[in-house]
């Protein structure tokens, strides 16, 4: 049998583009490049091209804030992200 799985998240109701919360939770998961593999397989709108539209929004987001001082853990994957996105 096979069970469905589904994310439910209210905190934008709906008003983000489509792919925004997978791209989100995969950005997160960077520095743990087996579980940024599984969300991917996990979440197919990403590469996609609306997937990629996303990708590219959070990545510009977390980039400010890393501009800000924030998330510098992430900065290297980031930057790795963000060109990986721009050769697509």
């Amino acid at each position: 049998m096979v069970t469905a799985k589904r994310l439910l998240d209210w905190e934008g109701r709906g008003m983000a583009q489509e792919g925004f919360d997978a791209a989100t939770l995969y950005a997160y998961v960077l520095l743990q490049p087996d579980t940024a593999g599984r969300v991917r397989t996990a979440f197919p709108v990403l590469g996609s091209p609306a997937g990629l539209a996303a990708e590219a929004a959070v990545c510009a987001q977390l980039l400010q804030t890393v501009a800000r001082g924030d998330n510098l853990v992430r900065e290297g994957p980031l930057r790795n992200w963000a060109g990986e996105l721009r050769c697509r």
